[in-house]
């Protein structure tokens, strides 16, 4: 049993929801200025040692502004003018960073942190174009298919939500979920190989209405107005980096303001929420930040304003915690969790008064965790962790009987707890080396139980398990800068899983060199594993005398080995194209232990099948992905971005297939531009974004009509993922104005998802009532209407 939402959620998404967000407010016309104060930090990047004396300057600024930071590295730039500014950080002995587009309001101060990297030579005979680059990693070793997951770009880019998820649909080379989960298919992978990180810690899937074993869903239940700018990683790892074979988003949570208390208030379709922070005390370096978020539809619903079936209810809650002390170093306590809850109904193909169909459906995770930064001495310094956390679902699904009642089809309970421990030594040896070495043990816990009504009427139970486990992994890396062009970064990780005592060792290495100041060659190659779901390793099997027993106890870890290639050219001030190649080599994949069957762990993104397995599958993907980005200057940027790719894997039989994910193709556009408005000073801003994007279909295994008739439900040929859904495109539209009053500031903003209500079809699957074939399509128009209230 696949348990999932019922199609009519889809439905429910479609209800335009008008909310309006009216503020009265009156203020005096004059012409004096707002201005903002922007505050932060400056550190070493490889030691985290504070830069002692400087400067911070606002670029442009007349009269000047600038600042030096004091003996912790704190600095504060004040009477900064409203709007976006450009800030230029400079330390003797450290390379120059220019921060381009900080955005400033009157409403909050802006934090800015920022490390900067010691300088070993200056390059000679090269002049410098452009500024500095917004999509460089934030982590210094990650050097390799590495993007920044800009918070400003999340609220920019038309379509994403302020999801980070479906942010990273429009980078080359990953493609989202037709149908409307935030799923993340990297060049050609499963989305099961995604690692989600929240301060330096791996969490489960940290979405709203997820089933076991997937990493995406609905909903992100972590509020962007948490986060400050992030990592997505598409290949070729770092060392630090373990447990995810395709793709990796490395997510940070931002520090709340130490001097003064500030909260939001949003309204929108996708719900309710308010944010606050501030110091602990007057004078004090501590903050707190928090957020809760409740659905706006299940809020209306309870008052009586909406009535119809089916109602999305979630509500979701995250916190930051900064402790900074004189000696014991820097305390970082922090969470996320989420609830979701839906009750579905489908009704009679005949009769849209009888319900034929019900289910419940629950689905909650959390974690919880406090990280520590200790300095030893000017070059080293550990940085630690401990952390809880919870994810599971309920299900209960049930069907009209003959009789008038209804009969239970199946239930599931999954619930699954982990204790995780971290600590990484880190040695800044001088300008051009640093190392460091950690290790990671996770314990795990947890309650399987799934039950399912046989064709005889019995309740059958493919998997009960309740067990613990454990897996521990290891990582060491060396960062060796030759000279300002040439920088490498090798080492090892190694991933150990108790339950049945597999393991994987994996060397990886990457490069990046820079041809001239603004051409820059990368490469990097890894090997990488992650652990399948616990639901494949406890499942139970049946074998053709009847005898139940887990023969997938003994699964190998699932590899993949990546070799990647790419170029880089900045050829104008704020303009550049990046190409990358890459191949990967998938083996000790689960296939299931038949040689003419066609399944394939490859294949499937969430949930289990309770057929026995062997570790003998293969697998391949390649392409090439472009880049074109202009990056946001002068009020206007723009992102074009491609794949080409191939994605195929090998059974028992030896034969290669197209995989599920082989969508061969796609592409995004891009482009946005902001105005300045208002009749006094220009304080306030207008923007409006659009996004087109095409996208190759998946495959699927087609449906064989005549059996499905005889079986009375859904049977498939037995050729799987031989039919390719359609292409899907669409075009989303967002604008949003932003209004600046004196301590306050105003948000409004409207997306509009697939405005041309395309509906391509993604898959197939069997009607029992009109014993036809019917199709799921790509979700279609989604209005989404916000309102923000800074303060």
């Amino acid at each position: 049993m696949k348990t999932q939402n019922p199609k009519r959620t889809k439905n429910l998404v479609l209800q335009l929801l008008t909310i309006a967000a009216i503020y009265c407010f009156t203020f005096q016309l004059n012409a004096q200025e707002l201005t903002q104060s922007i505050r932060g930090r400056v550190i070493d990047a490889d030691s985290e040692m504070p830069a002692v004396g400087a400067t911070v300057v606002v670029l442009g600024s007349n009269p000047f502004i600038g600042a030096a930071t004091d003996i912790d590295g704190y600095y504060k730039l004040e009477n900064v003018p409203l709007g976006r500014v450009n800030i230029e950080v400079s330390y003797l002995g450290y390379e120059k960073q220019t921060i381009s587009n900080v955005v400033v309001t009157s409403a909050k101060e802006v934090m800015l942190h920022v490390g900067l990297m010691e300088s070993i030579k200056e390059l000679e005979g090269f002049e410098v174009v452009g500024n500095a680059r917004h999509d460089e990693p934030i982590n210094e070793m990650a050097i390799i298919s590495s993007r920044v997951l800009s918070t400003e770009e999340a609220g920019r880019y038309a379509g994403t939500f302020n999801d980070p998820a479906r942010m990273a649909s429009n980078f080359a080379g990953v493609s989202s979920n037709a149908e409307g989960n935030n799923d993340i298919v990297v060049r050609g992978n499963s989305p099961k190989g995604i690692l989600w990180r929240l301060e330096g810690i791996e969490i489960p899937n940290p979405n709203h209405f997820a089933d076991e074993g997937a990493t995406g869903g609905p909903i992100n239940a972590l509020n962007s107005k948490m986060l400050a700018n992030s990592e997505f990683l598409t290949g070729a790892f770092a060392p630090e980096y373990g447990n995810a074979t395709s793709g990796v988003f490395d997510m940070k949570l931002r520090q709340g303001n130490n001097e003064k208390r500030e909260y939001s208030l949003g309204v929108g379709v996708m719900g309710t929420d308010i944010t606050a922070e501030g110091p602990f005390k007057q004078g004090g370096k501590a903050s707190y930040l928090a957020n809760y978020r409740y659905s706006s539809l299940a809020l209306l619903s309870n008052a009586g304003i909406v009535d119809f079936g089916g109602v999305p209810e979630y509500q979701d809650g995250s916190f930051k915690i900064f402790l900074p002390t004189k000696k014991a170093g820097i305390f970082n306590v922090f969470g996320m969790g989420g609830i979701s809850h839906i009750l579905g109904e489908e009704s009679d193909t005949n009769d849209e008064n009888l319900i034929r169909y019900r289910s419940d459906y629950g689905a909650q995770m959390g974690v919880a965790g406090v990280g520590h930064t200790f300095i030893i001495n000017d070059g080293t310094y550990i940085k630690s962790s401990l952390s809880v956390s919870n994810n599971g679902s309920t299900v209960e699904n049930e069907e009209l009987s003959a009789t008038g009642d209804y009969l239970t089809m199946g239930t599931a309970n999954m619930n699954k707890n982990t204790v995780k421990m971290a600590s990484t030594f880190n040695k800044k040896l001088d300008a051009r080396n640093k190392m460091s070495l950690g290790i990671i043990h996770t314990e795990l816990m947890y309650s399987f139980k799934l039950e399912e009504r046989s064709i005889t009427g019995a309740l059958e139970t493919p998997l009960n398990d309740r067990e613990s486990s454990s897996f521990t992994q290891a990582h060491v890396t060396w960062k060796h800068r030759f000279n300002d062009r040439l920088t490498v970064v090798s080492g090892l990780h190694f991933l150990q899983f108790n339950l049945n005592n597999t393991y994987s060792v994996e060397p990886r290495v990457g490069m990046s060199y820079k041809v001239t100041p603004n051409q820059t060659i990368t490469a990097g190659f890894g090997i990488h594993s992650k652990m399948e779901s616990l639901l494949y390793y406890t499942a139970n099997v049946s074998d053709s005398l009847g005898n139940i027993s887990q023969p997938n106890l003994d699964l190998e870890l699932p590899k993949a080995a990546h070799y990647v290639l790419g170029y880089d050219y900045q050829f104008a001030a704020n303009t550049h194209v990046k190409a990358e190649m890459y191949f990967q080599q998938l083996f000790d994949v689960g296939v299931e232990n038949n040689i003419n069957s066609q399944y394939s762990l490859i294949n499937q993104s969430d949930w289990f099948d309770n057929v026995e397995l062997v570790s003998e599958g293969k697998g391949r993907n390649y392409g090439v992905e472009l880049t074109l980005e202009r990056f946001f200057a002068n009020r206007f940027y723009y992102l074009v971005t491609g794949s080409l790719y191939q994605s195929s894997y090998q059974n028992l039989d030896g034969v290669w297939r197209d995989s599920r994910f082989n969508g061969n193709y796609n592409a995004n556009f891009l482009i946005g531009k902001e105005f300045k408005v208002g009749k006094i000073d220009k304080r306030n801003t207008l923007q409006v974004n659009i996004k087109s994007s095409l996208q190759g279909g998946n495959r699927y295994t087609p449906v064989d009509l005549n059996q499905s008739i005889l079986a009375g439900e859904t049977v498939r040929i037995k050729d799987s993922f031989s039919a390719k859904a359609a292409d899907v495109f669409y075009i989303n539209l967002s604008g949003s104005y932003l209004m600046n009053r004196e301590k306050t500031t105003h948000e409004f903003k409207l997306e509009i998802l697939n405005v041309t209500n395309n509906q391509a079809h993604t898959s197939e699957y069997y009607n029992s009532d009109t014993q036809k074939i019917e199709y799921n399509t790509q979700l279609g128009l989604i209005p989404n209407v916000m309102y923000t209230l800074h303060f």
